[in-house]
C-alpha cells in the first residue's frame, strides 16, 4: 500500500509540474502597476523541499537497511536511479501521460555531461549519508553555492559581484564551524559531500545550457522528457562504477532484497520521491538561474537537517546548531544582497 501511495504521489508531483506552468496568478504592485505574480515557482519550491525531505529519510533507512557505509551504498544510488528509469518509461507508455522524445546520436552526446554529471552528484551524495549524520552531510552540502560561483565563473565565464563573493565567508564558516564538534564527523562524509556539491554545480550550469538549446528543446518536447533521458543515461553511467565497486558480493545484496521488507521498500520510495522532486528542480531551473538553484537548495537544508536530526536522534549541539545558522544566514545574504545593493547587481551578468 506504501508503494502504491507513493507511485500515485510521484505521479501527482509531475502532473502539478505540468499544470502549474499554465496557471497565471495576476497581482498588483505600488505605483498601479501590473505584474504577474510567479505562484508557479513558488509552488515548484514547495514540493520540491517536500519531495527532498522525503527522500533524505527513506534513503538514510535504505542505506542501514543494507549496511551503511560499508555495505552497498553505490548499489542504493544506482537502484534509486533505476527506479525513475521505470517510472520515466512508465509515463512514456501510458496513454495521455506523456508524449516521448525524439532521440538522435547527437541529442543523446549532447546530454551526456549533464547525465555524468547526474550520476556522479548522485553517487557521491549517497556516499556522504552512508557515512555520516544526514543533517552533516546536509550542512556540508550547504556550501555548493560556493562552488557554483567557481564554476559559473572558471568554467562558464560568468561575473559574480564582489559583494556576493563576500557573502560566501559565512556560508563555508558555517560549515567549518558545524564540523568543528560534530559526533558523527567523517572524513569520507565531508570528501563526498563535497564531491556532490562539485558535480552538482556543473550538472546545474550544463543544465541550463542545454534548455537555452532551441534545436535540442524541440527534440525532447518538454523539461520533464529532459529530465527522464537524463535519468537513463545517468542510470546507465552508474550501472559499470556499481558492478566494478560491489558487483563481487552482488548475492549477499540479493538475499538481503529478498529478506528485508524494509530495505526494498525504502530503496523504491527513495528513488520515487527522487524523481519526482528534482524532475521539479529541473523545472524550476527552467525559471531561474543555476546558482539561483544552488541557493535554494541550499535554503531547504534548515528544514531537512533539523527535521532528520529529529527522526534519526542526530546531534544538535550547539556549536553544530550555531555553524548552521551562520551558513543559512549567509545564503540568505547571497540571495538578497543585489537587491540590497542595485548597483552590484548591475555590473554582473545574469547567471
Amino acid at each position: 500500500r506504501q508503494a502504491q501511495t507513493a507511485g500515485a504521489t510521484s505521479t501527482t508531483m509531475s502532473a502539478i509540474g505540468e499544470a502549474l506552468d499554465k496557471i497565471y496568478f495576476p497581482s498588483f504592485v505600488s505605483g498601479g502597476g501590473r505584474k504577474g505574480l510567479d505562484v508557479p515557482l513558488l509552488l515548484y519550491f514547495v514540493f520540491w523541499y517536500a519531495g527532498n525531505y522525503f527522500y533524505n529519510i527513506q534513503n538514510k533507512v535504505a542505506l542501514k537497511a543494507s549496511g551503511g557505509a560499508t555495505g552497498f551504498p553505490m548499489t542504493v544510488s544506482a537502484l534509486q536511479l533505476g527506479v525513475g528509469v521505470v517510472y520515466a518509461l512508465f509515463l512514456w507508455m501510458a496513454p495521455d501521460a506523456r508524449k516521448g522524445p525524439i532521440l538522435t546520436t547527437k541529442t543523446l552526446f549532447k546530454m551526456l555531461p549533464v547525465a555524468f554529471c547526474t550520476a556522479a552528484a548522485h553517487s557521491a551524495s549517497v556516499f556522504a549519508l552512508s557515512a555520516g549524520a544526514v543533517s552533516f552531510g546536509q550542512i556540508v552540502k550547504a556550501a555548493e553555492p560556493a562552488f557554483a560561483a567557481v564554476v559559473a565563473t572558471a568554467i562558464y565565464g560568468k561575473t559574480i559581484s564582489l559583494p556576493k563573493w563576500f557573502c560566501l565567508i559565512p556560508v563555508i564558516g558555517g560549515v567549518c564551524l558545524a564540523s568543528v564538534k560534530e559526533l558523527d564527523f567523517a572524513y569520507s562524509a565531508l570528501i563526498s559531500a563535497s564531491l556532490a556539491n562539485l558535480f552538482a554545480a556543473f550538472k546545474s550550469a550544463e543544465n541550463k545550457k542545454l534548455m537555452e538549446d532551441t534545436g535540442l528543446k524541440a527534440e525532447l518536447g518538454s523539461v520533464g522528457n529532459q529530465f527522464a533521458v537524463t535519468t537513463i543515461l545517468a542510470f546507465l553511467i552508474s550501472l559499470p562504477v556499481m558492478i566494478l565497486k560491489e558487483g563481487d558480493k552482488m548475492n549477499e545484496f540479493a538475499a538481503m532484497w529478498q529478506t528485508d521488507p524494509v530495505l526494498k521498500r525504502n530503496v523504491v520510495l527513495s528513488g520515487l520521491t527522487f524523481y519526482a522532486y528534482n524532475e521539479l528542480a529541473t523545472l524550476t531551473l527552467k525559471k531561474t538561474s543555476g546558482v539561483t538553484q544552488s541557493v535554494a537548495n541550499t535554503a531547504k537544508r534548515v528544514i531537512i537537517i533539523v527535521g532528520t536530526a529529529l527522526v534519526f536522534g542526530e546531534s544538535m549541539s550547539f556549536m553544530k546548531m550555531l555553524g548552521c545558522g551562520i551558513g543559512i544566514g549567509g545564503v540568505f545574504l547571497y540571495s538578497s544582497i543585489e537587491s540590497l545593493l542595485p548597483s552590484s547587481g548591475e555590473k554582473s551578468k545574469k547567471e
